[in-house]
């Protein structure tokens, strides 16, 4: 399964001097353009996608970096996942360390303020009666991790380019299906027509 990454809006807590940090990951229902116009495609993420999705143990990162040290994890309990009407809400208390300091400063002074999770799909539509192809997701397999971004991950190239074959990919897939079931429904009228 190819693993990808999309970004939703991150805010902030302080509460008793600790370091807090709120927001969605991912918000239901609604519509983000990946790639362009020209050569993307338009995805959505149903409501019951994350119903039995595998989230036992997710790190909160920075970018999607595995060079970069952890934020906060559901595994410590310093990560909290919840799945509300609106999508995926994530609250991280951060532990007091330099890196994580640095990071709430700039979350507090908005010089971050998206946040982008990484994930495989186990179910998807697609709908190419518009003018873009739509995915819609309708079970996400694997959460792999909610980041803390600066650029949005269908802003990146390597990220949504992988996420354009795998469209390509689904689309010829769909093709060949289409074409299998004309040509089976052609011999069965051949088949008729023969027998008459």
């Amino acid at each position: 399964m190819l693993r990808e990454t999309r970004l939703a809006d991150v805010t902030l807590e302080e509460s008793e001097g600790k370091m807090i940090l709120e927001g969605y990951a991912i918000v239901f229902n609604n519509e983000t353009l990946i790639g362009d116009e020209s050569y993307g495609f338009i995805e959505e993420i149903d409501s019951r996608a994350l119903s039995e999705t595998k989230m036992k143990d997710v790190p909160m990162k920075y970018n999607h970096m595995d060079s970069f040290l952890i934020i906060a994890r559901t595994k410590n309990q310093s990560l909290q996942l919840t799945i509300d009407s609106i999508g995926l809400k994530v609250r991280a208390e951060l532990l007091d360390t330099l890196t994580n300091q640095d990071i709430y400063k700039m979350v507090r002074s908005g010089l971050l303020d998206k946040m982008s999770f990484a994930f495989t799909v186990d179910e998807q539509v697609w709908n190419r009666e518009g003018a873009i192809p739509k995915r819609t997701i309708t079970k996400i397999e694997r959460l792999y991790d909610v980041s803390v971004v600066d650029t949005p991950a269908y802003d990146s190239t390597s990220i949504y380019a992988r996420s354009l074959e795998s469209m390509e990919l689904e689309l010829k897939t769909m093709d060949l299906a289409e074409q299998e079931q004309q040509s089976t429904i052609i011999k069965k009228r051949i088949k008729i027509k023969s027998q008459i």
